[in-house]
């Protein structure tokens, strides 16, 4: 199986930190580029952060300054920490390999299962 796995989410209070991994099995994460997707409460399936091959990294407006992507790869590991954490933070979040496209809801083979962030006022 390819499916990268997440781990990490969990429950915190408004101005709290989380820290999410991304590993995968069977292939590596640097090889590819790796993506953290959200669903929030509303349904919609956003695109928050990616760090491509070349170590490029993106961020949602959303998340700017705030998130920060990164790759181990002694560890094979994609890690999403997150500080200043927001009610509106509050989503499952997906760890995804060579996909920006929003596949929150369908299943999509190259995507993990989802770790549940919570985030109370």
């Amino acid at each position: 199986d390819v499916r990268p796995v997440e781990s990490g989410g969990g429950s915190v209070q408004a101005g709290g930190s989380l820290t999410l991994s991304c590993t995968g099995s069977g292939f590596r994460l640097g090889d590819s580029d790796m993506a953290w997707h959200r669903q929030g409460p509303g349904n919609r399936c956003e695109l928050v952060s990616v760090i491509n091959k070349d170590g490029h990294k993106y961020y949602a407006d959303s998340v700017k300054g705030r998130f920060t992507i990164s790759y181990d790869n002694a560890k094979n590991t994609v890690y999403l920490q997150m500080n200043s954490l927001k009610p509106d933070d509050t989503a499952v979040y997906f760890c995804a390999r060579d996909s920006v496209a929003p596949h929150c809801t369908d299943g999509h083979p190259n995507w993990g299962q989802g770790t549940q962030v919570t985030v109370s006022s």
